[in-house]
């Protein structure tokens, strides 16, 4: 398959948005599911019987593999997939309604309508012709993107797979697959559809498959096929293959499937682990063989193609709002000018001529018919009010925010992981700038989920000298020095991935002599033995790699390594370990576990465990996972132990670690015969299987002996602390939401900064006397009442603590820490107010043991009952409900997968990204777009304005002040390309300022720069200039006339004017900038040059089918006098006088006091002594070219061209290398993948 194809398939498959168990197979199977043993089978020698379909039940789907025509008259869909939006025949109508939903759009068609009408005093080009411009550019922008995704579709479609015809394979485009084939995959190849796994190259038909198209994990997944179908490997034995698969009806769960195969009268249960999806690829394995069971829009990937829920900023909802009180004003403006022209209207003017038959618009005797036509014929004249081109030209001031500077800033690319910054919707830029809550997870996006084995805990006794960040930063905030020695014995530390440990007691064999061997053997095997870590590699401890579902089984693996317990080799029914020192000190064994049974780990068992059978016929369950897990289900007695690790537990919590608990338990061989049939019967169910497999596994699952705990760290991210400090003085407030304990997640904020000691603590647990009190009389209901009294309490009494305290001391800081189980009590709707209250007064807020729905429900709350702006961040798949919920979702694309990333509106590589993200984009995206909003508003409201002062002095008839072309092209042309210009490069302080004065980013957070008064002021000196335009030009030209003698009339005043119009309006703006470059200069000029090249000849021309006598010459009259250049002058001056001394004295904004106290700094760049070229390595050669890049000066910085969005562009220029375009992180992982087959 070509580059294309796979990046196009990657493309088509990254489209996840959720966590993807929701329409489980469980929930999906039939209960009145009965098997059909009586079908007829395949015969001897080659000879087959024709099968007759049967009726099937509602909710099982019955697949006859390799048999095309038995399968035919179920009519299953093709594999056929379309993701486009429109057809050829639907784009037209489809694309038209989706435009006309904004209510400005349908304003303007319904305007067009009524300037065809008799009562319309405008030409129809006048409202028609800047509407089909919008309309225009937003349907071709629709076309050409769904004309990408068509041709992405069809790349898809038409790629090949070998199929089985007869005996021998044949090469058939995908979308000619049907449900049943027997295909052919080969090695690095994508599947075309969700497969039954029925055989592979590999010895015990197993393989290895790669799904970071579904979920952005790099690690190789193992599948197995059934032992049954092992042989069908060659066409010859593959065409004989007749089975018949009974499953579920397809649905979008990714991780589970129920389903048996039927072959010569026996069935066999089917699991995930024969399930190969659509868009995986296939690693490690020359070719597999399966049975097409879902096609085309049924795989699972496809019923999970959604796209992340659609989101409106703030910004943009008030913008309506502004719509709607432009509406009011326009509607004002008709109803004063139609009741003045039923007042008006009189036959004593009888040079009008409105005796005798009149029209009913101007008729005296029916002054109310006068009164409703003009009111109509004032909207058409008006319709200018409302800005026609502001839409198009925010969505593309948005878009190239997002192109150009996101996704190209050099501050926000992380070059260990070659990631970028990636806005993955341009519809929230200048929601980031107005942020005022963060809630954030802990593993992965504060740290680094790059998990290291630290400390351990064997038979009561505790391992590993090393000490964590975490203990360092408590120990200097007690004041305590740490000692040299201890930082020594860390340092020599044994240092691999995902191994940091050090203890000489346990170290090389040294386990043997301590008081507890036989503990340390057990511990060692369950880290060996307990996993479905995939080794890799040559089978030497050096050069041998771990592929791991998580980075915890990795480093628990690589720590079996290092104590002796080499993990080197795996088939689907043995574990292999190198074991060392076992029998006698130096000793070496290579010892087969033959593995009988796993009980894998979720979210719910929080807990994984392996039933094995050693060499000597023992039979043994490991077990590990979470200690509460755990300490349920171990047997009576050895209660110092218990005691002492439990305390190990605490300490490696309060030191910042992960911890998880290992136990293990004998089995007698008829106990286990006796569970293994009924764990086999729950893994052949269709019904509920999981719920049953669940059951089963807790019939084992108890009388564990407990072996110890492991300690694991995950460090912080770079940069966390100073990033969480400089949002806080931004006016930020940061919460934690994690599943971790309160222990962990408590000194993590105390490394984050979240919490210091002079911090006061609101801490509501369930871990109190009262709980445990109600838990050890264990009645549920009486539980649940003492803990929401409780929480209750605690809500009410640290309110009004709290409040206490911001009266007294308000400098001091609060903090509130809830766990999970009081959480649910406090989300209660009696109590949520509650807990809302104190949440708002406290600075940060962390969340422990909470649920991806809590940490949702927690952020729903801010963004509703608040109604403050939210942003989540995280890393994982259980942090996408919280990322959807939140008006801002930001994901980080690290080591747990790539869902969290695609159902973001934003993606970073680190947490400290957010920096340059909040305080630089989103405070300029959110002063640009407003700057745009409200000098649209300005420039319509001033325009408008002077035709209304016009109808004043026509009796209210109508009759139109500015030439129909002229009113047509002054948004689209003359005023278009500077506010854009605007949108895209005003800055009002630089980068570095910006983050150097997070003070700044309050003004976003007041909304201070959208507020009522700000339009209201915009608003007045639209008024004021549009009485100066009109009265102005008006009674200065009473008088005057042309080269001829002729004096000036309707269409030379209003030409005049129009000319004042459109320098003043785009001068006002280049007094509005904050930084000017030349690409202000250059769209201002270029406006007002385009005004008069377009009115030179305009009025040189004249034809019989318009109305183009009415400004016929006119511009070489007026050019002719000295009074019209005079005017041209004078009139914008005395216009943006009033402007100038507002923005001069009066309300100076925080940045501008900023602008002032630096305007006199050098560059930034020139205060750098730069090093010699000629001794430079490459990388720093690249820094100093980018450093030397030509910048545009700003008036109040220096520098208008330092952000690295900017430099992109003059990089071009000078054939420096910065990166264009942001890289899809979903690739991420296939590209790396790609460069490491090159080398």
């Amino acid at each position: 398959m070509s580059a294309r194809i796979k990046d196009m398939l990657r493309v088509a498959t990254a489209r996840l948005g959720g966590e993807q168990a929701g329409g489980g197979g469980a929930s999906s199977s039939s209960s009145g599911f009965a098997r059909r043993e009586s079908t007829a089978r395949l015969g001897g020698a080659g000879t087959s019987f024709r099968r007759q379909p049967q009726p099937m039940a509602p909710n099982v789907r019955t697949v006859y593999c390799n048999d095309r025509e038995a399968n035919a008259p179920v009519g299953y869909k093709g594999n056929s997939v379309s993701t486009t939006k429109y057809s050829i025949l639907t784009f037209l109508p489809k694309g038209l309604f989706e435009q006309f939903r904004r209510v400005a759009n349908l304003y303007f068609l319904m305007i067009s309508i009524l300037s065809t009408t008799p009562i319309s005093p405008v030409h129809p080009v006048t409202n028609v012709v800047p509407l089909s411009l919008v309309l225009l550019v937003s349907l071709i922008k629709e076309a050409f993107e769904d004309w990408k995704r068509f041709q992405n579709d069809m790349s898809i479609n038409n790629a090949h797979v070998d199929i089985l015809q007869g005996q021998r394979w044949e090469s058939t485009p995908w979308k000619r697959l049907q449900v049943g084939d027997i295909v052919r995959i080969k090695k690095d190849g994508y599947f075309p559809a969700d497969l039954l796994f029925l055989s592979s190259t590999n010895p015990d038909g197993v393989c290895y498959i790669e799904t970071a198209n579904l979920d952005g994990e790099t690690n190789l997944k193992i599948r197995k096929a059934l032992e049954r179908t092992w042989d069908f490997v060659t066409p010859e034995k593959a065409s004989g293959f007749k089975g018949e698969v009974q499953c579920e009806q397809p649905n979008n769960s990714l991780y589970t499937f129920t389903g048996n195969l039927i072959v010569d009268k026996q069935t066999i249960p089917l699991s995930p682990n024969q399930l190969l999806l659509r868009g995986c690829s296939l690693r490690n394995t020359e070719y597999i063989v399966g049975a097409v069971i879902f096609t085309g829009h049924e795989t699972k990937v496809m019923m999970n193609s959604m796209n992340v829920p659609s989101k409106r900023s703030t910004l943009e909802k008030k913008l309506d709002k502004l719509i709607l009180a432009l509406f009011a004003t326009l509607f004002s403006m008709c109803v004063i000018g139609a009741i003045g022209s039923g007042v008006f209207i009189n036959e004593k003017y009888f040079y009008l001529g409105l005796r005798g038959r009149v029209e009913d618009q101007f008729n005296p005797k029916n002054r109310f018919v006068v009164t409703i036509l003009t009111m109509f014929t004032l909207i058409t004249l008006y319709s200018t009010i409302i800005p026609i081109s502001l839409y198009v030209s925010i969505e593309m001031i948005k878009f190239i925010q997002c192109t150009q500077f996101i996704n190209n800033d050099l501050h926000m690319y992380h070059a260990e992981s070659d990631t970028p910054a990636l806005a993955r919707t341009s519809n929230l830029n200048e929601e980031l700038g107005q942020v005022e809550y963060i809630f954030s997870d802990k593993t992965g996006t504060l740290t680094r989920n790059l998990m290291e084995f630290f400390k351990c805990s064997i038979g009561g006794e505790m391992y590993g000298t090393g000490i964590t960040e975490i203990e360092k930063g408590g120990a200097e905030r007690a004041g305590i020095r740490i000692d040299d020695d201890e930082g020594k014995r860390s340092a020599s530390a044994v240092h691999e991935k995902g191994f940091n440990f050090y203890d000489a007691r346990i170290m090389r064999g040294a386990w043997r002599n301590e008081p507890n061997p036989e503990a340390c053997k057990e511990f060692f095997r369950c880290l060996a033995i307990c996993h479905t870590v995939l080794p890799e590699g040559e089978e030497t401890p050096e050069k041998i790699t771990y592929q791991a579902a998580s980075p915890d089984e990795a480093a628990l693996v690589a720590a079996a390594k290092n104590f002796g317990f080499f993990f080197y080799r795996r088939t689907p029914t043995t574990v292999m370990v190198r074991e060392s020192h076992v029998e006698r000190m130096g000793s070496i064994q290579d010892v087969p576990y033959e593995i009988l049974n796993v009980l894998e780990f979720n979210s719910t068992r929080k807990r994984q465990s392996v039933v094995c059978r050693f060499p000597n016929g023992r039979l043994v369950l490991y077990c590990k996972g979470a200690d509460n897990v755990v300490y349920e289900r171990l047997a009576d007695g050895n209660h110092d132990m218990k005691k002492t690790s439990r305390e190990h537990l605490e300490q490696f919590g309060s030191a910042g670690l992960r911890t998880l608990c290992l136990a293990y338990r004998d089995i007698s061989r008829e106990q286990y015969e006796i569970w293994n049939e009924k764990f086999v019967q729950a893994k052949s169910s269709l019904r509920d299987r999981d719920k049953k497999l669940d059951e089963v596994a807790e019939l084992i699952e108890k009388d564990l002996i407990l072996i110890g705990c492991t300690a694991i760290e995950d460090k912080l991210q770079e940069g966390v602390p100073t990033c969480i400090e400089t949002l806080s003085a931004a006016g930020i407030k940061i919460w934690v939401l994690t599943g971790d304990k309160m222990e962990t997640a408590i000194n993590i904020a105390y490394a984050c900064s979240l919490v210091n000691n002079d911090t006061k603590q609101f801490i509501i647990s369930s871990e109190t006397d009262a709980i445990r009190e109600a838990e050890d009389r264990g009645d549920p209901v009486e539980i649940a009442r003492v803990i929401k009294d409780s929480v209750k309490q605690s809500l009410k009494s640290f309110h009004e603590e709290a409040r206490h305290s911001l009266i007294s001391t308000p400098e001091r800081k609060l903090a509130l820490i809830i766990d999970g189980r009081c959480l649910m009590y406090a989300l209660d709707p009696t109590l949520r107010v509650d807990l809302l209250g104190l949440s708002l007064i406290c600075h940060s807020v962390v969340c422990c043991r909470v649920s991806p729905l809590q940490k949702a429900q927690v952020t729903s709350l801010v963004k509703k009952g608040a109604r403050k702006i939210t942003l989540s961040i995280g890393d994982g798949a259980n942090d996408v409900s919280m990322i959807q919920a939140a008006h801002v979702g930001i994901g980080i694309s690290g080591q747990e997968g790539m869902q969290a990333v695609m159902a973001s509106d934003f993606a970073i590589a680190q947490f400290r990204f957010l920096t340059d993200l909040l305080l630089v984009h989103g405070r300029w995206s959110y002063l640009r777009l407003c700057k745009v909003i409200t000098y649209f508003f300005y420039k319509n409201l001033t325009f408008t304005l002077t035709q209304f002062w016009f109808t004043f002095q026509t009796g209210f008839s109508g009759q139109r002040f500015y030439d129909d072309w002229n009113q047509s092209l002054y948004n689209v042309i003359f005023t278009a390309l500077p506010v854009i210009i605007v949108g895209l490069f005003d800055k009002d302080v630089s980068a570095s300022l910006s983050k150097r004065y997070p003070q700044l980013y309050k003004e976003g957070i007041r909304n201070s720069f959208f507020k009522w008064r700000v339009i209201a002021v915009w608003g007045f000196f639209a008024f004021y200039q549009s009485i100066v335009f009109f009265y102005f030009t008006a009674s200065a030209s009473r008088h005057g006339h042309g080269s001829s003698g002729k004096i000036l009339g309707l269409w030379d005043v209003s030409t005049m004017a129009f000319s004042c119009v459109v320098v003043t309006v785009n001068l006002r703006l280049l007094m509005a900038c904050n930084s000017i470059t030349r690409w202000h200069y250059i769209s201002v000029a270029g406006s007002i040059v385009a005004w008069f090249v377009f009115i030179f000849i305009y009025s040189a021309i004249m034809t019989s089918f318009d109305r183009q006598e009415n400004v016929y010459f006119v511009i070489y009259v007026l050019m002719s006098t000295f009074f019209f250049y005079l005017t041209l002058l004078l009139v914008p001056i005395i216009a943006l006088f009033g402007d100038f001394l507002y923005l001069s004295w009066l309300f100076p904004y925080d940045y501008q006091i900023i602008q002032e106290q630096h305007r006199d700094e050098p560059h930034e760049y020139s205060r750098v002594q730069l090093p010699e070229t000629s001794h430079l390595n490459p990388e720093e050669a690249r820094s100093y070219m980018i450093s030397m890049l030509p910048r545009e000066s700003s008036k109040h910085t220096g520098f208008a061209f330092d952000s690295p969005g900017y430099e992109s562009f003059f990089a071009s220029q000078q054939g420096v290398g910065v990166p264009h375009k942001a890289w899809d992180v979903a690739r991420r992982a296939s590209m790396k993948q790609q460069r490491a087959g090159k080398s």
